[in-house]
């Protein structure tokens, strides 16, 4: 038998905390080892596969893309792509009425940085503590943990870190050289913190005021994962450059920034070889179709207030606070959280770091309330 962990560790880049299991197949919210163990998936491919493995619609969609047509440069009109524009368009706000697709999150978020600074004429981006945007040098900049950053400086000049809720402070930041603020609405890898509404709401009028684009990076909430189809309608704002990527494909990479007709670029301005191209955009064409067909955005509300409820009731006193907005949930405990994901993947169950002591939870958005109530029972049991 193949040896897929030795091939890994023999040719793979080193860069990533390796967990021991081989995953083969998924299904809907389960994954399968090379060894046919189950496990349900709270990884969910960091936030990739909202609509489940392997989910009909997508993979009807890549099968037959894939015998007509599977790549096509920008520079040529296409019809798979064009389609995915109208789809983005349909269901982002109607002030947003321009795309530029590309491969991932970081490549969305370097767009948006590219495009605030070329829009405006200023320089300077504020970007709050604990964010997390991408590692690319951009998006590193924008990026606040140091460790990510600190063999890679000097980064790109120009950005400031204020604390995430805490207008005064950013306010306090902000120049006549201050081309754009860029946010999560909730810090999927900073620890789970969600944004006040009264805040966001500061924020965008602040916005306004200054002249200052507002990026809202949907990277990981986006596409039902709150409970809406984008986090920031929970706030009733409007972003001038929304980035997305992770769950728009069902799993194949894909990236997008969404904004007005009067940010469009120029030509030569910017550009991605792989942006948009046939295969990613079927994917994504399905992913959101199901997304619709299903109401996945109301069926994440209801799973998630489910599955906080019975969170919170676990009795452990290894937990500090359970926190979050539909499927993307925080469990912060008063310890490192390493040893209990590695405990949860004995009993079956794949979960996610957020920082050092926060347990996160990703499941697939099909997760079944039978799955949660099996999640919430080994979480309880491992915290004892």
């Amino acid at each position: 038998m193949t040896d897929f962990k030795m091939l890994e560790d023999q040719f793979g880049p080193g860069c990533y905390p390796m967990r021991d299991v081989v995953i083969t197949r998924g299904q809907g919210s389960v994954v399968y080892d090379e060894n046919g163990r189950e496990y349900i998936d709270c990884v969910a491919g960091q936030g990739v596969v909202n609509v489940g493995h392997c989910n009909p619609y997508v993979v009807q969609e890549i099968k037959q893309q894939a015998e007509t047509l599977i790549t096509c440069s920008g520079t040529f009109y296409n019809d798979t792509r064009s389609l995915l524009m109208e789809k983005i368009n349909e269901i982002t706000p109607p002030e947003l009425s321009n795309i530029f697709l590309c491969n991932s999150g970081a490549e969305a978020v370097e767009a948006a940085l590219k495009m605030s600074r070329i829009a405006s004429g200023k320089t300077d981006i504020i970007a709050a503590m604990r964010a997390f945007h991408g590692r690319t040098f951009g998006a590193l900049s924008a990026t606040f943990n140091k460790k990510y950053k600190k063999e890679f400086e000097p980064l790109v000049p120009g950005f400031d870190h204020v604390p995430y809720n805490n207008f005064e402070k950013l306010a306090e930041t902000v120049t006549d050289k201050t081309a754009a603020v860029i946010l999560e609405m909730i810090q999927g890898e900073g620890g789970v913190n969600v944004a006040d509404e009264n805040y966001v709401r500061q924020v965008r009028q602040l916005c306004n005021k200054k002249n200052i684009l507002l990026i809202i990076d949907e990277v990981q909430t986006g596409f039902c994962r709150t409970g809406k189809m984008f986090a920031f309608e929970h706030y009733g704002v409007v972003p001038d450059i929304l980035c997305l990527a992770k769950a728009m494909a069902g799993g194949l990479p894909i990236g997008a920034i969404v904004f007005p007709e009067k940010l469009k670029f120029a030509q030569g301005n910017h550009g991605s070889t792989f942006g948009g191209n046939p295969i990613s955009a079927a994917a994504a064409l399905g992913a959101i179709s199901y997304m619709q067909d299903t109401k996945l955005a109301e069926q994440a509300a209801e799973k998630g207030a489910y599955m906080m409820q019975k969170l919170q009731a676990i009795n452990s006193d290894k937990i500090r606070q359970v926190r979050g907005k539909g499927l993307l949930i925080g469990i912060e405990l008063k310890e490192k959280v390493q040893p209990y994901i590695l405990a949860m993947m004995d009993e079956g169950v794949l979960t996610l770091p957020s920082g050092s002591t926060v347990l996160r939870l990703l499941p697939t958005l099909v997760i079944s309330c039978e799955q949660m109530d099996t999640v919430v029972e080994r979480i309880e049991k491992v915290l004892q």
